[in-house]
Parts: structure tokens; sequence; C-alpha cells
């Protein structure tokens, strides 16, 4: 008798630690909204264990089109590490980052990016680009979607409504 072979192409689990860094990061898109009137996007990164950094949208605020959430998460690691390099960290981010945001992490040596919501149109973690697995790059970082998504698009659907 044959054994069936089945292919489980299901998304790998997500941890209670992702979940908690991810609420976290939904923390900061609400405050991003009520706090700055930005577009609701917050980042966390983590490094064993960690919170390393933490960023929300700024453009506005900051008048810098470079102050997404992930780059200001990334900034502010890179200052409490005293590093640029943040190899084998995790961020967690409501939207799936643009590909400013995934060529950052890409230098940074950021090992894995974990996201709520895709972007359809700049996404850069697999829904319009796949720049952090491209194989033109020296590091190549391990992405996993969808996680709390339905929050995350609530929060970025709603703010652009109540901006109509």
């Amino acid at each position: 008798m044959a054994e069936e072979l089945t292919i489980d192409s299901s998304p790998p689990a997500f941890s209670a630690d992702d979940e908690a860094y991810m609420r976290r990061a939904l923390q900061l898109a609400e405050h991003a909204r009520d706090a700055e009137g930005e577009v609701p996007v917050g980042a966390v990164l983590v490094h064993e264990g960690q919170i390393i950094g933490l960023g929300w949208n700024r453009n506005i605020t900051l008048h810098d089109p470079t102050a997404h959430a992930e780059i200001m998460a990334l900034r502010a690691a890179g200052e409490k590490k005293a590093n640029y390099r943040l190899v084998g960290a995790t961020l967690y981010v409501t939207l799936e980052p643009c590909a400013m945001c995934a060529m950052a992490l890409v230098h940074a040596r950021v090992g894995r990016v974990v996201y709520g919501t895709i972007d359809p149109k700049t996404g850069a973690a697999g829904s319009v680009f796949d720049t952090l697995i491209s194989d033109r790059h020296n590091h190549r970082i391990e992405v996993q979607g969808g996680l709390l998504a339905e929050e995350a698009a609530t929060l970025l659907r709603d703010f652009f409504r109540a901006r109509r």
C-alpha cells in the first residue's frame, strides 16, 4: 500500500511572543494616528527576546520622507546597540515594508520580518516586490506575513476613509 504524500502549504504558525510584539506594533500605529496624525504604521525590533527599537510613521511630523516606522525602529536600535548591523533581529511591522525599508533591513542584516497586512501598491516583502529574499543581495531575510492582518488593515482603512 503506497503512502499518500501530502504537502503542507499553510504558513508556519506564529508564536505567542510574535503576537505580543505585533500587538505592541499596533499600539504604536495607533499612537502615530492619534498623537501625530500620521498614517498608522508601527514597528518593533526585537533581538534575543529584548525590544531594541520602536518606531511609528513620522514623515509628516519630521518633514522627512524616510521617517517610516521601520526606519525609525532601525535608527533607535542602531543607537541602542551602537551598531548599524542588527544581525538576527526580528522586525514586527503592521504593514508590509516598502522597497526603501526593505533595503534598509537588508543592509542592517535583520534576520526576520513579520508583518501584519500586505501593501498591494508598494509592498517589497512578497506582494509587489521580493526585495527581502532576492538572490541579488548578499543577505536574505526570513519573511512571514499576515499576523493580525485584519487589525492592521482596519487601522489603515479607517484612517484613509476618515481623510476622504
